[in-house]
């Protein structure tokens, strides 16, 4: 792989940079989210206009879009857009419904602590194995249920869905059909702008019962519930055949990794605590954990060039929809406006070798790889909603307690 200097993007004309730089690693054509674009106005608009009256009631209605009272805020809070600590502080309304939705919030937090933990080692299960029944062939997402294909094509349309549906998916996949949840939860990540390996993992392991043991079941009542419409138009609407609810999965009890009940260097999982400053930096590494204005690293520095470089071996394996990296290089555009901004497609280590960068922590298996092979000038902290702490994180309850 090379670092080969690539033409900052121009302001739109994103996906057509996308498609001449990336399209060669990409699941698709060139293309953009109809609904989210991945800039800071955007991310601020979304923020400051989001109303969270009712969220506690009608956090889970799925259909039609003007019942739901999810946020949509989930792509800018992955990306770094919006922080944690900033979303947490800045929406305000009834007491009911600001307390469920900062608890979503922790749940996202949860899933970071997690990751940060864990790793890679949360692409296995948690603590029980699901049994894989069906043939990796098979498909079991069937577009003839109105359920599936009106939310599949959401997903692929505009790389996001509510929680509610991304939990009927996970179920219908792994719980009723008995596909392996891994192959499921990378079709998610292909197209989910929020997308990480955190969260998504995350959720696809409580569904399964892979963490609990307990499955989530997806039948009809759930979709007469939340979108009746849906039934309503569906060709299967006679023969459904989600209209009972399902078997439990079978699941097989595994040796949990030590490290859900004890971590043995939070230090290393949290990142520090002040700025690590080693040099006088010339450039500002950012990643895309971490995009926004508020990045640590990018605020401390605001006369110095920033960097960012497209992981080209990661994204070859990765494969991701087009959407995606729209979304980021919305961001790259938008931030080019007003400074200098270096864009490589190659190898991280290779392209910032023997730079003097400042750059922010990321709680990331990605990030600690790259950091480790280069002499970075300056390190910021992560900056946490809750800093992660040495006890379990075996269950969001066992983690909470730690508070």
């Amino acid at each position: 792989m090379t670092d080969t200097r690539r033409p900052t993007p121009e302001p739109g004309a994103e996906v057509r940079w996308v498609g001449t730089h990336l399209g060669d690693v990409c699941a698709d054509a060139p293309h953009r989210s109809t609904r989210f674009v991945g800039t800071q106005v955007a991310a601020d608009t979304a923020l400051a206009t989001f109303d969270v009256t009712g969220y506690a009631r009608r956090r889970n209605e799925v259909w039609p879009p003007e019942r739901r009272g999810a946020s949509g805020l989930s792509p800018w809070i992955r990306h770094g857009l919006l922080t944690l600590p900033r979303v947490h502080a800045e929406v305000r309304g009834p007491a009911e419904d600001l307390r469920k939705f900062r608890d979503e919030l922790r749940w996202q937090e949860y899933a970071r602590h997690l990751y940060a933990r864990l790793g890679g080692a949360t692409g296995a299960p948690l603590r029980r194995a699901p049994v894989v029944r069906t043939s990796p062939d098979a498909d079991p997402w069937d577009r003839r249920m109105a359920c599936v294909a009106t939310n599949l094509d959401e997903l692929e349309r505009d790389g996001w869905l509510v929680n509610q549906t991304r939990m009927w998916l996970a179920s219908q996949w792994s719980v009723r059909d008995g596909a392996d949840w891994r192959v499921g939860e990378d079709r998610f990540f292909t197209h989910l702008l929020d997308g990480s390996r955190a969260a998504n993992r995350l959720g696809w392991q409580w569904t399964i019962g892979a963490g609990t043991g307990k499955a989530y079941g997806f039948s009809r009542w759930q979709v007469q519930r939340r979108a009746p419409d849906l039934c309503a138009g569906c060709a299967l609407r006679r023969a459904c055949p989600i209209e009972d609810w399902p078997d439990d999965p079978d699941l097989a009890d595994i040796d949990a990794d030590p490290r859900l009940r004890r971590d043995p260097d939070p230090q290393r999982t949290a990142g520090p605590t002040a700025v690590e400053r080693r040099a006088a930096p010339d450039a500002v590494w950012l990643t895309a954990e971490s995009l926004g204005d508020d990045d640590p690293a990018l605020a401390a520095h605001p006369g110095l060039p920033v960097v960012f470089v497209f992981d080209l071996g990661l994204l070859a394996r990765l494969s991701l929809s087009t959407k995606r990296l729209v979304f980021l290089v919305d961001r790259l555009a938008e931030l080019g406006t007003d400074r200098e901004v270096e864009v490589h497609v190659g190898d991280p280590v290779t392209v910032l070798a023997g730079r003097a960068v400042a750059t922010t922590f990321a709680p990331v298996p990605g990030w600690r790889r790259h950091a480790t092979a280069l002499d970075l000038a300056e390190v910021h902290p992560w900056p946490w909603l809750e800093r992660p702490h040495a006890g379990s994180v075996a269950s969001f309850s066992a983690w909470g307690k730690r508070r």
